[in-house]
């Protein structure tokens, strides 16, 4: 069996309602699939992380050392991409770009033997996750303090056992929207903050100092990635623990994090990390120190699946009698492609998400939705 052929699909809806987080505005939904197909007509699909045209780039670029290649080896072509761009790449979209092709050679790999992606990796610890929901963005026109709590009522509603919200605006603003949420729910929904790195240090640990009363279960992106000993500096001068990774890419953008205990959760994306190949590799480093590792997930149903593939062969740390379970992220916020390019939609029942237990991701792509939604050029 061998690579015959890598396409890209560019999804794309424009929002009706636009949206913040603290360091980037939605206007639109775009993400990109990955399509890799074998001269047998077996087709395996991933996705990236990050914006849509610049991975699809990418991907065409790695396109002359996949053609030919044997899928089932993803740790030789593993090797064989992330070295053929390692003096511009080492991370960004160089690796999440490849991502993408990893996933879609795991799930190649998957249907080729007829098992989950998450049996090849070593086997199931667990059928369901519990999910936690997101969204509780900055929207256009609405008061975002009673907008954010109605999020939270209503994801509470539905089921959830935890909510993330959106903050870095200002602390102060930022304080009315935890504590409304937190009146809106209840003491006992698991909250969480992220500010996807849109304070500086002071003003992380004056909101986590202010917010602990609140019962937030972790704090997101405090401060930009780059700055990891203001990472550590936020974790040590405030009382909430500290999460980030998804955009630490690849094993050697996740080590010194882990190593120093910058975060006490660890969050790799699959999308973005380098696909199962090096996530497995971060989950191991994460448990050799100590760290949570709970997933970062944003994007369409092919993203999920990876996720919960991974999530599934996830080795409890430690391994006890009730060990620690992860939490599934699941997207809240408008994009009805999320679950339209599958044909079976990964949705919660009462906040929580089966595993698909069919080969390789275990999903079929609806290729009409794809056609629906595809990408035009502006």
């Amino acid at each position: 069996m061998k690579i015959a052929a890598v396409h890209t699909h560019l999804l794309e809806y424009r929002l009706a309602v636009p949206f913040e987080s603290a360091s980037m505005r939605f206007d639109r939904r775009a993400h990109v699939l990955v399509e890799i197909v074998c001269d047998d007509g077996t087709t395996g699909w991933g996705e990236c992380l990050g914006p849509a045209r610049p991975n699809a780039a990418v991907v065409a670029a790695y396109k002359p050392w996949l053609i030919g290649a044997n899928p089932l080896e993803t740790e030789k072509i593993w090797a064989r991409l992330y070295n053929a761009l390692r003096d511009q790449g080492q991370r960004g979209l160089a690796v999440t770009a490849l991502s993408g092709i990893d996933i879609a050679l795991w799930d190649i790999k998957g249907r080729h033997f007829g098992a989950p992606v998450s049996m090849l990796l070593g086997g199931r610890f667990r059928e369901e996750v519990r999910a936690y929901a997101t969204g509780s963005f900055k929207r256009d026109g609405v008061d975002r303090v009673a907008d954010n709590a109605t999020d939270a009522a209503r994801y509470h509603s539905e089921g959830f056992h935890a909510s993330k919200m959106k903050i870095g605006f200002g602390v102060k603003e930022d304080l009315a929207v935890i504590r409304a949420v937190r009146e809106a729910v209840g003491p006992d929904m698991r909250l969480m903050v992220d500010a996807n790195h849109g304070y500086d240090p002071l003003e992380a640990i004056k909101l986590g100092r202010k917010a602990a009363e609140y019962d937030i279960d972790w704090f997101e992106e405090p401060v930009v990635p780059e700055q990891l000993g203001a990472y550590r500096e936020v974790r040590a001068k405030q009382p909430i623990p500290i999460a980030g990774g998804e955009t630490w890419h690849s094993r050697w953008g996740m080590r010194e994090p882990i190593e120093t205990r910058a975060v006490d959760i660890i969050q790799p994306d699959l999308a973005g990390v380098g696909g199962f190949t090096e996530a497995k590799r971060v989950a191991d480093m994460a448990a050799l120190n100590g760290i949570r590792v709970v997933p970062h997930v944003w994007g369409t149903a092919v993203h999920i699946a990876a996720a919960l593939q991974f999530m599934a062969a996830m080795v409890p740390n430690p391994v006890r009698v009730n060990p620690i379970e992860p939490i599934l992220e699941f997207d809240r916020t408008e994009n009805p492609f999320r679950q339209a390019v599958v044909k079976t939609p990964i949705e919660h029942v009462r906040g929580v998400v089966k595993i698909p237990d069919g080969p390789g991701l275990g999903i079929e792509i609806n290729r009409d939705a794809l056609a629906e939604f595809r990408m035009k050029d502006d």
